[in-house]
């Protein structure tokens, strides 16, 4: 495995978090799919227009925009970058079978600006989407940072990357940004006897302009992981964090944040802004569509936070950070 041996938290065969080795085994697979219990979604949701995101953007000004799922583009310091690419109809192995989006992605392919880099958490299907990866290489020929174990699989998509694998702790500098991999409590799994076979991650972006961090996939757990980014590295200014997925919470809660351990998260980072992501885009798991953007009102109300402070933007729109 390239590049496993360099990681700390790897026993010679998976990878592992000290004090969080739970997976999703066949057996919780098999008892939630036939426990009922799932909301149904509408087969489409249209989406409404937007201009399309400048070709650039200079500085310390921030733009993002929200593709869906996991998707967002960052716009800053001259940098287009592009977070866990889900572009393609469905999440799946196939394109024929399996999860399909009820969403268009907000920006297609073609419309992109320029990709400079795209950073790929881990390797499940709603975040490692190869067709997608083939069809960006022919766009712009990104560079791609990925844990540890991932370039193999992205290779499989048949476009020409340069790749770089990390491990948590590690940074690569590009432009005028550094982007350092950031423990998650999570896991990975392509295929049927390979699970953490690969490290996962979150990724943390420093800018001139402040702190992004991207949280891709993750469990709260104690809130630790994020209370040690903001020990680590300030408070950002801007952070993507998922509020989809997250049922039942009997399988889901080591791995998917729900909308309440979200804002938690959002207070634990100190974070000035906070992104919604990770939901309304494809049906993974047991919510209704609507649910985890309704939960984060509910919670943000709660705790009397300035909903201002945590957005929600509608997919293809473009926000201007302050």
């Amino acid at each position: 495995m390239p590049g496993a041996g360099k990681s700390n938290n790897f026993d010679g065969s998976r990878f592992f978090l000290d004090g969080y080795r739970r997976t999703v085994s066949f057996a919780d697979i098999l008892k939630w799919q036939f426990g009922g219990g799932r909301r149904k979604w509408p087969r489409r949701i249209d989406n409404r227009p937007y201009p399309p995101p400048p070709s650039r953007v200079m500085g310390s000004e921030l733009r993002a925009t929200w593709i869906g799922q996991a998707t967002v583009l960052l716009q800053t310091a001259g940098l287009n970058i592009l977070t866990d690419p889900l572009l393609s109809d469905r999440a799946s192995p196939f394109q024929w079978l399996g999860p399909k989006r009820v969403r268009d992605p907000g920006i297609a392919i073609e419309a992109l600006p320029p990709i400079d880099v795209i950073l790929l958490s881990h390797n499940h299907y709603d975040h490692m989407d190869l067709p997608a990866l083939r069809r960006l290489a022919g766009h712009s020929a990104p560079h791609i940072l990925t844990p540890l174990g991932n370039a193999r699989h992205i290779h499989k998509s048949g476009g020409n990357f340069h790749i770089d694998e990390m491990d948590w702790g590690q940074s690569q500098r590009t432009g005028e940004a550094k982007i350092t991999l950031t423990p998650a409590l999570h896991w990975s799994k392509r295929g049927l006897w390979d699970a953490n076979r690969s490290r996962w991650g979150a990724f943390v972006i420093e800018t001139p302009g402040g702190t992004i961090y991207f949280a891709a996939d993750t469990g709260y757990g104690t809130g630790h992981t994020f209370r040690d980014i903001r020990q680590t590295f300030g408070p950002p200014r801007l952070s993507l964090l998922p509020i989809g997925t997250h049922e039942p919470r009997w399988i889901m809660e080591p791995h998917h944040m729900n909308p309440d351990e979200a804002v938690r998260a959002h207070l634990d980072l100190g974070s000035a802004t906070s992104l919604a992501i990770h939901h309304g885009t494809i049906q993974l798991t047991d919510e209704a569509v609507d649910a985890p953007v309704m939960a984060l009102a509910a919670a943000l109300k709660q705790r009397s936070i300035d909903p201002e402070t945590f957005l929600v933007p509608d997919v293809g729109e473009t926000l201007s950070l302050p």
